[in-house]
């Protein structure tokens, strides 16, 4: 098992992880097998979406902020971040992703992103690959 570690900037923010993934499985040896990664958070996921355009990135946290607002009146959670666990949990803290000669299987304009809902921070993602 390895890391993948990330200073994150913004309370929200998406950053992408593909290149260090890219890199963590080449120092893997793994050529045919699954990447699988697991956020080490309670307010922070993972995804895959496009990362061509920046846009997309802006347009997720917008959306995210208008469907989970950061204060609402039943929020109990004493810590003030309940909109970034519900967030969360919306995301996920898990991916796998196939492993396929050696380099993660994604698609022209996909990349993988660690989704910040409670910074800014450091955060971990842990990696664990397996063979086919």
């Amino acid at each position: 098992m390895e890391e993948i570690r990330v200073r994150t900037s913004r309370r929200g923010d998406l950053v992408e992880i593909t290149g260090p993934l890219r890199a963590l499985v080449a120092r893997s040896g793994v050529d045919e097998g699954v990447a699988v990664l697991q956020s080490l958070h309670t307010t922070v996921g993972l995804t895959i979406n496009e990362n061509a355009d920046p846009d997309v990135v802006h347009d997720v946290l917008a959306k995210l902020d208008r469907l989970i607002p950061r204060d609402e009146p039943f929020y109990r959670h004493a810590e003030g971040n309940s909109d970034s666990h519900l967030k969360t949990s919306f995301f996920g803290p898990s991916l796998s992703v196939i492993v396929h000669g050696g380099e993660p299987l994604l698609g022209t304009w996909q990349g993988v992103y660690l989704c910040e809902f409670d910074g800014p921070r450091d955060r971990r993602v842990a990696v664990q690959m397996l063979r086919a």
